[in-house]
């Protein structure tokens, strides 16, 4: 049965299964379905497009040596893992694996590598995390958003900055 949860779809960024209406319209519930009588409400759905996510970001391997290659070798137990342990509220991430990695300057700096599962569960979270949160942001905000940066917010200034110059009025810009 939860072979039927991690069904692969084209499109799967930013969208959780409870965001989509039965077919009647009404919002869905999930008593009587796969989800019944666990805690949390997190989707195979949800959870097989967080996969995706972190496949195609690709990535090292964590602190368990596990490589997406190797993930993948056993994908429908070790999403049901993830899965399980998240909708039940049991989801607990291993240790991170410490990278020195080289600054500019000289010197390093520690990058903390998480697991490929724990990827998947904080591809998870954030997206819904992100689906909560993003209506709280004004529509000029850029910063730690995903697709917006810092090339788009001077896209959107540099032509304040040249209507200043030509003698138009620019209300408020903050750079950070």
């Amino acid at each position: 049965m939860l072979v039927a949860l991690f069904v692969s779809s084209a499109s799967c960024a930013g969208r959780s299964v409870m965001d989509e209406p039965d077919p009647d319209g009404r919002r869905r519930s999930v008593s009587g379905g796969p989800l019944d009588g666990k805690p949390f409400a997190v989707s195979g759905y949800e959870v097989w497009c967080a996969w995706e996510q972190v496949r195609d970001d690709k990535g090292a391997p964590g602190v368990d040596g596990q490589s997406i290659a190797v993930f993948e070798e056993r994908l429908e137990d070790n999403l049901c893992k993830v899965w399980n342990r998240m909708s039940a509220g049991s989801y607990f991430p291993p240790p991170v694996r410490a990278v020195e990695i080289p600054k500019a300057g000289g010197g390093t700096r520690t990058l903390g590598v998480p697991t490929i599962a724990d990827r998947v569960a904080q591809t998870v979270a954030a997206s819904r995390i992100v689906a909560v949160m993003e209506k709280f942001f004004h529509a000029d905000s850029y910063g730690y958003r995903p697709g917006r940066g810092a090339h788009d917010a001077l896209a959107v200034a540099a032509p304040a900055l040249l209507g200043l110059r030509l003698g138009g009025r620019v209300r408020h810009l903050e750079v950070l």
